[in-house]
């Protein structure tokens, strides 16, 4: 039995393919495979028959006598180019955490923040046919974007992949039994919430990792793990990722680089009954010392440290939140 959506990697290209298309400036263009139709610049246009039936790798001529590299997108490129409701996990993160977190095949991982898709289909093809990805949105639309473009993308709905549209706390323990869960991905806005839950659900040794986007939840979510008491002392980082430009003798790095994107913060499950060994050092003042006045500088407003769960909205932490207008539009082009 073949891996789902294997057979759409190999092979000519067929209609209702996905193409990606390079110019001789490196510019990209995806399009869709469909006979008779044609893709149109200002330099011309060319006609996906010439397309359909042609080999991985191919090269196209346009009207205008302008060529383009044909190849089938990697998953990297098409997360970045396919529909999207809420912001995507970016490739070089999505890495980290199928790497960090030991996504194995066979594994039971449950994710919460699908977002447009783009970790979950990450964690699908790590985890295979033969393990479970329970995925967690509170949003019926992103999930219905995101469900959408995994499908395009695999070719079919992934045997692996259950979506329940709810909140992550009320929704878990009526879909896994406790201790049988051997990863939890977590990327939403205040992950803190959710440690008790996902700590039932985890067994002992099970990874948990957090993505979140600002250095307030960053510390949040480090210091709730440590009070706890049920996990290993985290561990937290970031990727930055930096090309370079190869043209005969200059070679340097890029003007233009992937910054920051996210924080991801990892640690894993102890088994029950057991205490993490002490710390060595002290750690800083967590935030409930300092929204409670012990010891705080006066000079610092206490409303930012001891923020309030309504506070935690995408745009306190500066995220770019998607208007419904835009969601709507796009989750009528995926779903028909």
């Amino acid at each position: 039995m073949s891996a789902t959506g294997s057979e759409l990697r190999r092979g000519p290209f067929a209609e209702g393919e996905r193409v990606q298309l390079t110019d001789s400036k490196g510019r990209l263009h995806t399009i869709t495979l469909a006979p008779g139709k044609q893709f149109h610049t200002h330099r011309g246009y060319l006609q996906h028959d010439d397309l359909i039936g042609s080999p991985d790798g191919s090269t196209v001529t346009n009207t205008a006598g302008f060529q383009y590299l044909a190849l089938r997108p990697l998953l990297a490129d098409y997360v970045m180019s396919m529909p999207r409701g809420a912001a995507v996990v970016y490739p070089k993160d999505a890495g980290q955490i199928v790497t960090m977190a030991d996504i194995f095949p066979g594994a039971v991982v449950v994710e919460a923040g699908v977002g447009s898709g783009a970790l979950s289909m990450s964690l699908l093809r790590a985890v295979g046919e033969s393990g479970r990805l329970h995925s967690f949105e509170r949003r019926e639309d992103f999930a219905d974007i995101a469900m959408a473009n995994a499908r395009a993308y695999f070719g079919t709905d992934h045997p692996a992949w259950t979506v329940t549209v709810g909140d992550l706390v009320e929704s878990l323990p009526g879909h896994v039994e406790p201790g049988s869960v051997d990863r939890v991905v977590l990327d939403m806005l205040a992950p803190w919430e959710c440690l008790d839950v996902v700590g039932q659900a985890l067994t002992p040794g099970g990874v948990l990792i957090c993505y979140v986007a600002t250095a307030t939840q960053l510390s949040k979510v480090a210091e709730a793990m440590r009070d706890a008491g049920e996990w290993t002392e985290p561990s937290a980082w970031e990727s930055l990722v930096r090309g370079w430009h190869l043209e005969g003798l200059a070679v340097r790095p890029q003007h233009r680089m992937h910054g920051h994107t996210g924080f991801l913060i990892t640690t894993r499950r102890l088994a029950p009954g057991v205490t993490p060994p002490l710390r060595k050092r002290r750690p800083g003042k967590g935030y409930d010392d300092v929204a409670s006045g012990a010891d705080a500088d006066p000079g610092v407003p206490e409303a930012l440290p001891g923020a309030s769960a309504e506070e935690w909205t995408p745009e306190a932490i500066g995220e770019r939140v998607p208007s419904d207008k835009r969601v709507r539009k796009v989750r009528r082009s995926v779903t028909g």
